[in-house]
């Protein structure tokens, strides 16, 4: 089916409510990461503005794409044979083709496969991308993958129509690739956790306020060994809970971080259910959030919702969003002297604590977020009308 032409779509985009369709995530409800859990709350947010929202979801299997309802919220799944890198890439692909049917306004998460938006160019669709990090720069993906992000990088910083930045620095970043008028910066919310059931911390043996937590991937570019190594090098008398998958036979980075571990670590996981993660981080002593590159990081945004003292790497990205919230390390010793800061000073916890809070509301509220995603997404619907 080819699209209509150019002047008949565009002539349709202002009637009704306004629409957007949301590409680029697993889908909704959220169940994978920062990106699904972004998508859903903006959904959510514009379903209760009035908005038409579609967001396309992934699924494992065959077959042609189907539709439903969930929360308000239109839902298009998108089957695909595989899981992993070339599934997505199929999804992505699937996904552009049936949305550049209509002239509706684009949402995209990631610019991994901006490629394929060169469609939703070519069919004059206004497409807000938001271009999450400095992805091609990780080391994890290997050459021939960090090339691929690379391009498609530029790409899509060319054919978006808007481009949303999570981080300051990142938005100074890409108007090497386009001009600053295209580029807004939106970062991503947090819910505030003012209480949370215990009963999610028995399963694991812990007790609150006993515990430091660790939320992330388990690769080198998150200080994860620095970290584990800077608690384990002393008796700490409460337990560090270090969430992520760990396969210690497939990976000898994962290795490492088990052998570097006192008795005194845990090692529980990953852990998807928010109502676990809520109560894991609010009953917490402090947040260790070790990551080095990327912008705006959501785990690092929920800790602050929370209310937690952090103990953060020291660099301009973490810097930017703890602020005054984190006592800032650069190494396995800076760590060991930052964990024992903060385990040894009540007073500094509760200071750092009530900073936390502080600068998740004056930034990082869903309703803050989500409110400045409809603000650019309107000033779009206008300029394609």
């Amino acid at each position: 089916m080819l699209p209509r032409p150019a002047s008949e779509r565009m002539s349709r985009i202002n009637t009704g409510p306004p629409t957007v369709r949301i590409l680029g995530t697993h889908g909704v409800p959220a169940a994978y990461g920062g990106f699904e859990t972004a998508a859903e709350r903006v959904a959510r947010h514009l379903v209760a503005r009035g908005w038409r929202v579609i967001v396309y979801c992934q699924a494992l299997g065959t077959g042609s794409p189907t539709a439903d309802e969930w929360e308000g919220i239109e839902r298009i799944t998108i089957p695909v044979s595989r899981d992993g890198w070339l599934g997505t890439t199929t999804f992505d692909w699937r996904s552009i083709r049936h949305a550049i049917r209509e002239p509706d306004l684009c949402l995209t998460f990631g610019y991994n496969t901006a490629v394929f938006n060169v469609l939703q160019r070519l069919c004059g669709i206004p497409n807000v991308i938001n271009m999450d990090g400095i992805e091609w720069s990780r080391a994890r993906w290997g050459l021939i993958r960090q090339w691929i992000l690379f391009v498609n990088e530029r790409i899509g910083a060319r054919v978006g129509t808007a481009l949303i930045a999570d981080h300051p620095d990142i938005a100074t970043y890409l108007r090497r690739r386009a001009p600053a008028s295209k580029i807004s910066t939106i970062t991503y919310g947090a819910d505030t956790v003012e209480a949370a059931p215990t009963a999610p911390l028995v399963p694991h043996g812990l007790t609150p306020g006993r515990y430091l937590t660790l939320i992330c991937r388990p690769i080198p570019e998150n200080s994860i060994l620095e970290l584990v190594r800077g608690f384990s090098s002393e008796p700490r008398g409460v337990r560090l809970v270090v969430l992520g998958d760990y396969r210690p036979t497939e990976d000898r980075y994962h290795r490492a971080v088990l052998d570097a571990a006192s008795d005194e670590v845990d090692f529980i996981g990953s852990v998807y259910d928010p109502d676990v993660l809520r109560s894991l981080r609010f009953h917490s002593l402090a947040y260790l959030h070790g990551h080095t590159v990327g912008g705006t990081n959501p785990s690092l945004v929920e800790a602050l919702g929370a209310g937690n003292a952090v103990i953060a790497h020291d660099n301009s990205y973490n810097r930017w969003v703890a602020g005054e919230a984190a006592i800032y390390f650069r190494d396995e010793g800076g760590a060991r002297d930052a964990i024992s800061a903060a385990l040894g000073d009540s007073g500094l916890r509760r200071r750092l604590a009530a900073a936390a809070r502080r600068r998740h509301l004056e930034e990082f509220t869903w309703e803050h977020v989500a409110g400045q995603y409809e603000e650019l997404l309107t000033a779009q619907v206008r300029g394609s009308g």
